[in-house]
């Protein structure tokens, strides 16, 4: 067990004192920081530092020489150095371990709920990777249940793109288990992460999005088995950046394009104009009656009997005697 100097607090130089190997906090709020070394000029730093003391042997071998190793309180001492202020207030602890100085660092950082939810799954995953513990013995020393440290090591499965966004708050931890519902397809992933953020979308919201789009993928399995159209699904969905949707027909089907605003639009019409095919507006029309022209003439050699259909006129007697008394009026068509 680690004993303190009989709890007493020294002054010591900002210059001596090293940053924490163990910090598990990656991100500092700079407005933050600047606000505490605000209050740091006008009232000293009010709660003192938790240090360990090195001593380490100067170059040549030529005596040792003191040094202190930060454990808790990395915003004050920072804040401190931008407040230009020269000594700060300190405990020191001896004989601690790494992992006493790891355990001490995410603990005095969860009670002060200074922790972003990717930094502290980090801490997590270095508990359990670094130094074995198992989930469940994580759980006790901070004081939380198993699933809770299970589903915090979960959000570092997420793209880096999204840590990013959660670490700067662009989205909540709560907005993580609907992107997470989607672990098997990250670029679904990706498009999700963008809907909540450009279109403030809550967390029941995202996870009805992530339910239709699951329910979308186990249905297209159902009922779309043909490979190509899968492929080529996602082939739009990789060129164009946003979510694509096939929506098969027995004859043709519809492309649906997610978009967030106006300047995506643009975004996509310049990507389909920078192919070099110009194509007329009934050409993907013209290139299918050519084709089934082409197939039912090939029946048609191979049979001897025409297999030409012709669209079928669902009107009722009355109503085509009706239609075609004024058949080209356009005060009979609405759009």
């Amino acid at each position: 067990m680690s004993n303190v100097y009989s709890n007493s607090i020294f002054w010591i130089d900002t210059d001596k004192i090293k940053p924490n190997p163990y910090q598990p906090r990656r991100d500092f709020d700079e407005a933050r920081l600047q606000d505490l070394a605000d209050s740091i000029k006008q009232y000293g730093v009010l709660q003192p530092l938790t240090v360990s003391r090195v001593e380490r042997e100067k170059e040549g071998g030529d005596g040792l020489v003191t040094e202190y190793e930060l454990i808790a309180g990395e915003r004050r001492l920072r804040a401190a150095i931008i407040a230009h202020v020269t000594q700060v207030p300190v405990i020191i602890r001896t004989g601690d371990t790494a992992i006493m100085k790891l355990e001490l660092a995410i603990i005095e950082n969860l009670q002060r709920e200074d922790l972003n939810a990717v930094d502290r799954a980090r801490a997590f995953f270095r508990l359990v990777n670094e130094f074995k513990f198992t989930h469940n013995e994580v759980a006790k020393k901070m004081g939380r249940s198993r699933e809770y440290v299970s589903n915090s090591l979960r959000i570092l499965t997420l793209p880096e793109e999204i840590l990013n966004g959660l670490s700067e708050g662009k989205i909540t931890e709560g907005h993580t288990r609907p992107i997470l519902m989607l672990a098997d397809h990250p670029e679904e992933q990706l498009v999700l992460f963008k809907e909540i953020v450009y279109k403030k979308i809550t967390v029941r919201e995202a996870e009805k999005l992530a339910r239709k789009i699951a329910y979308d993928r186990v249905r297209k399995k159902e009922f779309m088995p043909d490979p190509e159209i899968t492929e080529l699904e996602e082939e739009f969905q990789e060129k164009l950046g946003t979510r694509v949707h096939i929506d098969r027909k027995e004859l043709g089907g519809q492309i649906k394009i997610d978009y967030f605003s106006t300047d995506d639009l643009r975004a996509i019409l310049d990507l389909i104009n920078k192919s070099n095919v110009e194509r007329k507006p009934d050409e993907m029309m013209e290139n299918h009656i050519a084709k089934s022209e082409s197939t039912v003439a090939s029946k048609t050699e191979e049979t001897g009997v025409s297999s030409t259909e012709t669209p079928i006129d669902d009107r009722s007697k009355e109503e085509i005697k009706t239609d075609d008394a004024d058949l080209y009026n356009i005060s009979n068509f609405s759009i």
